[in-house]
C-alpha cells in the first residue's frame, strides 16, 4: 500500500510550537463543546431536545448550536493557553509571570543563536 504523506503546508505548521499549542487547544475545546452539546441533548433542559427535532430539519439546528459552542469554548481554551505561556512551573514564590519568557521569544532567541 502506498504511504500518505501530509502535504507540506500543514508539516511545516505543525512544527511551529505557537501554532501547534493552539490546535492542540483548539481541539480540547471541540471535545468540549461536542460533549457539552451531547449533554444538553441528552438531559433535554427546558424540553430543548425535543424542539430540536420537531423542526422540518433539525441538521441545521444542531450544526448551529455545535459550531457556537465550539467557537467559544474552542476560544477559551486557546486564550487561556496563551495567556498562560508566561508562567513559569517551576517557581514557587509566587510573583506572577516576572522574569519569565514566552515560548515565542524563547524559539526567538535559539534562532538567533544558531
Amino acid at each position: 500500500m502506498p504511504h500518505h504523506q501530509q502535504p507540506q503546508p500543514i508539516r511545516s505548521l505543525l512544527r511551529i510550537p505557537l501554532f501547534r499549542l493552539l490546535a492542540i487547544n483548539l481541539a480540547i475545546g471541540a471535545c468540549a463543546a461536542a460533549l457539552l452539546v451531547g449533554g444538553l441533548l441528552w438531559l433535554n433542559p427546558g424540553h430543548l431536545r425535543e424542539l430540536i427535532f420537531a423542526d422540518r430539519s433539525p441538521g441545521i439546528a444542531l450544526a448551529l448550536l455545535l459550531a457556537s459552542f465550539l467557537i467559544t469554548f474552542g476560544s477559551a481554551a486557546m486564550g487561556s493557553a496563551i495567556m498562560a505561556q508566561g508562567r513559569k512551573e517551576d517557581s514557587g514564590k509566587g510573583g506572577g509571570g516576572h522574569g519569565s519568557r514566552l515560548a515565542v521569544q524563547e524559539v526567538a532567541q535559539r534562532r538567533r543563536t544558531q
